[in-house]
């Protein structure tokens, strides 16, 4: 079996030839753009159920496949420069932090845009749902149950996680922790399939007004960015079983560990805000 733990003094020869990896001709960039080009084409049929050559349906569908599968083949040429190739360098995984830094930040702007929606119309409700907030005629779910389970499920995983980090960087040994990542991206599975439960059961849809559209807007959102988080761990757990991370280089665990905690905080703010203080 292949073992990650890089070997430091060729790094170091890396490193003084050239301090930063100079990406070759790549495919996939295109490849990305013409794929969820074609997905939105084919989720605006689907919802208008506009026929052009196949069905709306058929069209998101495999334009969704094809999605991942050139996502999947581009992140597989990444694993293979940082871990075989070793070209991901001191000042490359810098870069790559700063970038993962830049992206939670744009993701928080995402989620603040939603949370101002919130405020903005439950501190000052209007008169088409009068005047109150909830508005008359939704029974609200009740925090207390299912969504208090879905945050402590949320923090259980986080604390998973934190120990998987701190395992790493005491004994250096991947391997160890990869069932602890496997038990962080199970818990996450089992707070999408409660999620799923409760929208099931709830007494009001997307469609009713605007409580109905920020709720379902949220935590949908919220729940999207958990399966990508609990993906993005769940392929860490592969690689750590792989003995791809050691102490000093696992900077792709670096970047799912801050995604998993970023969705934590999200959680939280979410919880309190839209299931405690928004419902009363």
């Amino acid at each position: 079996m292949y073992s990650a733990s890089l070997d430091h003094e060729k790094l170091k020869q890396t490193t003084l030839r050239h301090a930063y990896h100079m990406l070759p001709p790549s495919p996939w960039p295109i490849l990305t753009s013409c794929s969820i080009f074609s997905l939105t084409i084919g989720t605006i049929f689907y919802m208008h159920r506009i026929y052009f050559l196949i069905p709306g349906v058929c069209w998101m569908t495999t334009s969704l496949w094809i999605v991942c599968l050139v996502l999947a083949y581009w992140w597989a040429d990444v694993i293979k420069e940082s871990t075989y190739y070793l070209q991901h360098t001191v000042q490359v995984m810098r870069g790559i932090r700063l970038g993962m830094m830049l992206f939670i930040v744009s993701e928080v702007m995402f989620f603040f845009a939603f949370f101002w929606a919130f405020f903005h119309s439950s501190l000052s409700p209007a008169m088409g749902i009068g005047f109150v907030w909830p508005p008359k005629g939704i029974l609200v779910i009740d925090p207390w149950r299912l969504p208090l389970l879905n945050t402590m499920i949320l923090l259980t995983s986080g604390a998973f996680i934190t120990c998987a980090h701190n395992g790493l960087l005491a004994y250096g040994n991947s391997q160890h922790i990869a069932k602890i990542l496997y038990i962080t991206g199970a818990l996450g599975g089992f707070f999408l399939y409660c999620q799923k439960y409760e929208y099931q059961h709830a007494t009001f849809t997307i469609a009713d007004g605007i409580y109905g559209s920020l709720f379902y807007m949220t935590t949908g959102f919220h729940g999207l960015h958990v399966l990508v988080g609990t993906i993005f761990v769940l392929v860490c757990a592969v690689r750590a079983a792989l003995n791809h991370f050691d102490q000093h280089y696992h900077v792709g665990l670096e970047c799912a560990i801050w995604y998993w905690h970023f969705v934590d905080i999200v959680w939280l703010f979410l919880y309190f805000v839209v299931y405690i203080w928004g419902s009363h």
